[in-house]
């Protein structure tokens, strides 16, 4: 499994309990225990005990969104327990992703799009998140939702163009401010959005986004604050059961104000891309973690023949699954350069067969009960198969095919672990 007993960070004491209860008037709120096997016996002011101690109404967006914004007041979104993928510990911050998902997939939905976006500014060397800011990262790309952007030159006398960080660019501001401000002039241009993005996950929990664009007929990254009144958000759309929480948008921009990060394409050309691919396997993994805890608790209440087959092959799964892995982030953190796509598209693989196979055996071994009598059981069998739809599920596996022929074509030297075809032990 992905144990994080030697990896727990560690956080000043907290009272989060006071801050979750339930609110006046409102039913209370499920209890969110991130489970035994996703993240074992760490200090009561690590994560998990956090989340074993949250409340928060899962089937709510607003509540879900709260939690999000908790979560970053706890210092949860960064060092040392959320460390950048591809800096040495890139394990550590997949074993936090794993604890969210085993807590709650929506949940960990918002949250590991909020780091992923903190990651790649840091990559992209974009401008600093503001204190509290919540983000998400919006990259779909659908034929007939496409986001148009124009650069513009902001003009502080006349239009106050706003930065990310919510200032204006005609703001008062002291000599070290004002520098600061020169540099993101200097590195940031500045956009106007234009259009439809479609598959917005937590917009309505959110306060910045980075989107995708066409600028030129060039693909570009884009950050954008969220409290414009050019952006209007429209979840008519989004009629999910699994997933319902996370109320997937379509977000309209009507020459809404935004600062390019990057050049052209290089939100996919950078190495942190796949990094990131790699680490939503992880939170596949804690759900499915989750959910296989489910059925070693029943067999551990009653044991049959059949039931302690279903457990075995659930254990065979994720701990192949939690195998790739650790080697696949090791691999990350000795080569966070290198190209990972091969490395990613193999753990996300590995990990989606195993969710597969754990839900398989799970719900053969308990029957109805738990998915009609369990609201979080029935909750993550509802939710893991959409948030798996994430993988291309047969097109990964040709890309995946694809990427070994590929390596095997290059000269033996050139071969590393994630590329190499011949399965050597």
């Amino acid at each position: 499994m992905l144990d994080t007993r030697d990896h727990a960070p560690s956080f000043p004491a907290q009272s989060p309990q006071r801050s979750h209860e339930p609110e006046a008037g409102r039913a209370p709120r499920e209890p969110c225990a991130s489970g035994r096997a996703a993240a074992l016996s760490q200090p009561a002011t690590s994560l998990a005990e956090f989340l074993r101690d949250a409340r928060f109404d899962p089937n709510d967006p607003y509540a879900l969104g709260a939690m999000l914004a908790t979560l970053i007041a706890h210092g949860y979104d960064r060092e040392p327990g959320m460390p950048l993928p591809g800096h040495g510990r890139t394990l550590a911050r997949w074993r936090s992703l794993a604890a969210v998902a085993a807590c709650d997939l929506g949940l960990v939905k918002l949250f590991e799009g909020h780091t992923d976006a903190l990651a790649i500014l840091a990559e992209l060397d974009g401008p600093p998140a503001p204190d509290g800011s919540r983000w998400a990262v919006w990259a779909a790309e659908p034929p007939q939702a496409r986001v148009q952007a124009t650069t513009h030159v902001a003009d502080a006398d006349r239009t106050g163009i706003r930065t990310i960080d919510g200032e204006r660019a005609d703001s008062k501001r002291s000599g070290g401010e004002h520098a600061h401000a020169e540099r993101l002039n200097r590195g940031h241009n500045q956009l106007r959005l234009t259009g439809t993005k479609a598959w917005c996950s937590g917009a309505q929990s959110v306060t910045h986004a980075l989107i995708t664009a066409w600028l030129d007929d060039e693909p570009v990254l884009a950050a954008v604050a969220m409290d414009q009144p050019s952006i209007t958000i429209d979840t008519s759309n989004w009629q999910a059961v699994g997933m319902q929480a996370t109320a997937s948008a379509d977000v309209h921009f009507d020459a809404s104000a935004a600062t390019l990060i990057g050049a052209s394409h290089a939100y996919v050309r950078r190495p942190g891309f796949w990094h990131g691919g790699a680490g939503i396997a992880a939170c596949w993994y804690g759900a499915a973690a989750r959910i296989g805890g489910s059925l070693r608790d029943a067999c551990a209440q009653r044991a049959d023949p059949l039931r302690l087959a279903q457990l075995g092959a659930t254990d065979v799964a994720l701990q192949s699954a939690a195998a790739v892995l650790r080697e696949t982030a090791a691999w990350i953190d000795t080569h966070p350069n290198a190209d990972a796509q091969t490395a990613a598209l193999r753990a996300r693989l590995a990990v989606e067969q195993a969710a597969d196979t754990v839900m398989h055996h799970a719900t053969r071994a308990l029957g109805a009960g738990p998915l009609c009598r369990d609201a979080r059981f029935a909750r993550a069998l509802a939710d893991l198969p959409v948030f798996l739809r994430q993988s291309h599920a047969e097109r990964d596996l040709a890309a995946l095919g694809e990427q070994l022929l590929a390596a095997s074509a290059q000269p033996p030297n050139q071969l590393s672990l994630p590329t190499d075809t011949q399965w050597l032990l």
